[in-house]
């Protein structure tokens, strides 16, 4: 009995090793002195075989607000990472396939914290929304009991989530779920397999006797708070228990202390050995093991715990410099049941809500600085303008780029200067070279304006009525005598619309009294000739069909067709739509529909009587063959154009 105690403790203290918390090799055989440890899917003394993990990354486009399903988490899953790729206003959430909201649910942001469900304990994380740039992330040991739905809050741009767990290969049972199955449980999801056929439920409860160091053979399964009912046969227990009789029994003494003090806890029922008749306690070695009973779990102190605040984490402050405000969420929270509702905000109201806005300041602002005096005003009168040099200065004194500084009280750095009335006075240009008549009289020209003058010493009295002239006689000699270009008058133009082309008469002559002659344009040529030709443009002729030349017929005979590209363009030669559809040149027509009259060459003969075979074969591009069946090769050509060329 005693090693019974023994091994039942061990059994005990087995369990609390494999349910360790933390990511590091977990030591499953300690008492045996083994260096045996779990593995990544919870395998005593495993290597990490039967493990198969599964990752990857969420980088969907999303357009709608609202929650989307990123990823489900089988049942049987550990180590369980999913972690937003960079820091984001989107949130996480994680729902179970009962419809049970574990975390972010129906619209309300948890805190971080742990949060119970699929049978193990996620922790959520979010980093500091300042001073950190990382993601969201959940993380759990597992391994879990359901299948689990991870969701995303979408409110900007996805910037990738990463996921990843591990679940064990087929065929592989976890210690882990053997140490916490129920009696008569099916062992990994496979039904109907006896107990005693695993061998890891051998492994589990084959043990060494601490006192004998022999081997203690395999026991059946001990339950807590139980001893065999029987000792193995090579089991020499080190003392005898009293013997067992119906004079002691089992008795419930009273109950343990609730797990939580509100919310829903558990508590379970304790059972002493008792004598039957005094009800006095007695070692349990009195009474029967096997017939005491398993302490079931009982609901205790059902009601809710009290409402709180629970405060969210402070949003980034509104400026990057100088005054600005945060912003964090407030809700009303209550605890029942291992799980946090969120409850009216009325359920609070015994507590001081605390303040959801805040003033921040990151750093102080630059200032504006005027760094240099108004330059001169840029005319000596009227109205100019003037310049000044506007700096945006940080707190050290460093020149810093605009945007730091606020625009709307930025200094002006330009702006007009009158300088005064301006004097007005004519300007004038230079005579103009040649005169007006190549002989005889004439005149020249200038140009006279009044404007105002930026010379301040001239006088202020304005232009006034003395207009200087703007003409003046000129004389080039006698007309009699002199050679000379003659032009006659300007043709019609070529083309009624559009652009066209109109010409004249351009003679040498020598001018006389009152006549002129004819001379050899050599004569001139030491005069600027006039021009000949001119262009002219009555009017706009509108859009029009334009139209390339016809291709060459694609067949010399028995009809073939060719064509021909054409366009409506508008005067600028512009591509149009306004030309008359009807109008339209054609774009394709037949050509040479004559029969095709073979030439016959008396050279050109079949050798062979199967050139048939030559043909069909399309042999005919080869010198050899198309020499040897000469005749068969080119009547295929003639009335296949381009045969021979096709290879």
């Amino acid at each position: 009995m005693f090693v019974s105690y023994l091994i039942l403790t061990l059994l005990c203290f087995q369990t609390a090793v494999l349910a360790r918390p933390g990511g590091e090799s977990i030591g499953c055989d300690d008492y045996l002195g083994s260096d045996k440890v779990i593995d990544k899917c919870g395998i005593c003394g495993g290597d990490n075989t039967a493990c198969k993990v599964v990752s990857g990354v969420f980088k969907h486009t999303l357009t709608n607000l609202g929650y989307h399903k990123i990823v489900e988490i089988p049942e049987g899953a550990t180590k369980i990472n999913i972690t937003e790729m960079s820091k984001s206003n989107n949130y996480l959430a994680l729902r179970s396939r009962s419809g049970r909201s574990i975390i972010n649910g129906n619209w309300a942001i948890d805190r971080p914290g742990r949060y119970e469900g699929g049978g193990t304990m996620f922790t959520y994380r979010r980093p500091n929304e300042i001073s950190s740039t990382a993601g969201e992330s959940f993380l759990a040991d597992g391994p879990t009991n359901e299948v689990l739905d991870v969701y995303m809050i979408h409110q900007q741009p996805n910037p990738g989530i990463h996921y990843e767990y591990i679940i064990p290969g087929d065929n592989v049972i976890s210690p882990q779920l053997l140490a916490h199955r129920r009696p008569g449980e099916p062992l990994n999801g496979q039904l109907g397999m006896p107990e005693s056929t695993s061998h890891e439920d051998e492994d589990l409860h084959r043990e060494t006797d601490i006192l004998t160091g022999q081997s203690a053979g395999t026991f059946p399964v001990i339950q807590p708070g139980r001893f065999p009912s029987h000792q193995p046969e090579n089991q020499v227990p080190a003392m005898q228990p009293p013997r067992q009789n119906r004079e002691h029994n089992w008795k419930q003494v009273g109950k343990t202390e609730c797990t939580t003090t509100c919310g829903k806890g558990s508590q379970y029922p304790i059972f002493h050995c008792v004598n039957r008749i005094t009800h006095e306690e007695v070692p349990e070695g009195y009474c029967d093991s096997s017939t005491k009973p398993i302490p079931e779990e009982e609901a205790c102190n059902l009601f809710p715990c009290p409402a709180f605040w629970d405060i969210g984490e402070w949003s980034e402050c509104s400026k990057t410099c100088g005054l600005g405000m945060q912003h964090r969420q407030i809700l009303c929270r209550q605890i029942y049941a291992n799980r946090t509702l969120t409850v009216q905000q009325y359920r609070c109201q015994h507590l001081e809500k605390p303040d959801t806005t805040s003033t921040c300041q990151l750093k102080i602002c630059s200032e504006w600085q005027i760094r240099t005096e108004w330059t001169s005003c840029s005319v000596p009168c009227g109205v100019g303008q003037r310049t000044r040099d506007v700096k945006c200065v940080s707190n050290l004194g460093d020149v810093v780029d605009d945007e730091e500084c606020n625009m709307k009280l930025r200094p002006n750095d330009i702006e007009n200067c009158d300088m005064g009335p301006c004097a007005k006075s004519w300007f004038l240009t230079e005579w103009s070279d040649r005169c007006s008549a190549e002989c005889g009289d004439g005149i020249r020209t200038r140009s006279v304006v009044c404007m105002t003058n930026h010379v301040s010493s001239l006088p202020l009295e304005g232009c006034g009525n003395n207009r200087p002239s703007e003409t003046t006689p000129c004389n080039n000699g006698p007309c009699a005598g002199k050679v000379e270009w003659f032009a006659g008058g300007w043709t019609q133009c070529s083309t009624e619309c559009g652009s066209g082309t109109q010409q004249r008469e351009v003679i040498c002559v020598r001018k006389t009294e009152g006549n002129f002659d004819v001379l050899n344009p050599y004569e001139c040529s030491y005069l600027e000739k006039p021009p000949s030709q001119q262009s002219c443009y009555l009017k706009p002729c509108g859009s029009k069909w334009f139209h390339t030349e016809w291709s060459t017929c694609s067949k010399s005979c028995e009809g073939g067709f060719r064509v021909r590209e054409v366009r409506c363009l508008s005067d600028d030669m512009a591509a149009s739509t306004q030309c008359d559809p009807q109008l339209k040149p054609e774009e394709k027509e037949p050509c040479n529909t004559q029969d095709c009259v073979p030439e016959i060459d008396e050279n050109c003969k079949d050798k062979y009587y199967n050139c048939n075979v030559v043909v069909q074969a399309r042999l005919c591009v080869y010198t050899y063959y198309k020499t040897a069946c000469c005749a068969s090769c080119t009547r295929v050509a003639n009335r296949q154009p381009g045969f021979l060329g096709r290879r």
